[in-house]
């Protein structure tokens, strides 16, 4: 069971890359064949299309600004991604996305600017009544800069269990925390 009373009035901010799809070993999801979805991601979406207001993606892909990703190859990705979701009954309401390679952008995670941009995107979302899936202390940090809770998936890191003061709760899975609303 989930440890958050939600309603459908709530906003759901994922990470991508180690949340949505497996994460490239030392390397980047450069294009579409590079993507995989973790088991039961579509599924997890597809329920929480039915809990949450808003789907939001929040995504440091500094492998652009790097010069080692295509900017119309991330497009592709990203429209594949939505398209795949939505054919399996999900949504995502909108991804944003920070090419920055410097730590100290406002936008790379786990500094806040991307959750400014879906707030003037989407200015009836409710920091308070957010909350922030992703497998990096970037992630939990970037939650906890907003105000929202934080779920910590260890798809990456298995050695983290718990518990830190920058985690609300660790599922094993995105289809797992979906299960639990």
């Amino acid at each position: 069971m989930s440890p958050f009373l939600i309603d459908n009035s709530w906003t759901l901010f994922l990470d991508r890359d180690g949340v949505i799809n497996h994460e490239q070993v030392d390397g980047y999801v450069n294009t579409w064949e590079d993507f995989t979805f973790y088991a039961g991601v579509k599924e997890a979406l597809k329920i929480f299309a039915c809990h949450f207001k808003y789907i939001i993606v929040i995504t440091n892909q500094r492998g652009v600004g790097r010069g080692i990703t295509k900017p119309e190859n991330l497009q592709i990705v990203h429209q594949q991604m939505v398209k795949e979701i939505e054919a399996a009954g999900g949504r995502i309401d909108s991804i944003y996305f920070c090419i920055d390679v410097n730590a100290d952008s406002i936008n790379r995670k786990p500094n806040t600017g991307m959750a400014l941009q879906a707030k003037r995107d989407f200015t009836d979302i409710d920091f308070l009544k957010s909350i922030m899936v992703g497998n990096n202390f970037s992630d939990m940090e970037f939650g906890r800069g907003i105000g929202a809770k934080t779920i910590f998936l260890p798809t990456t890191q298995p050695e983290v269990t718990g518990p830190d003061k920058r985690i609300d709760a660790i599922y094993p899975s995105l289809i797992d925390f979906a299960k639990s609303l």
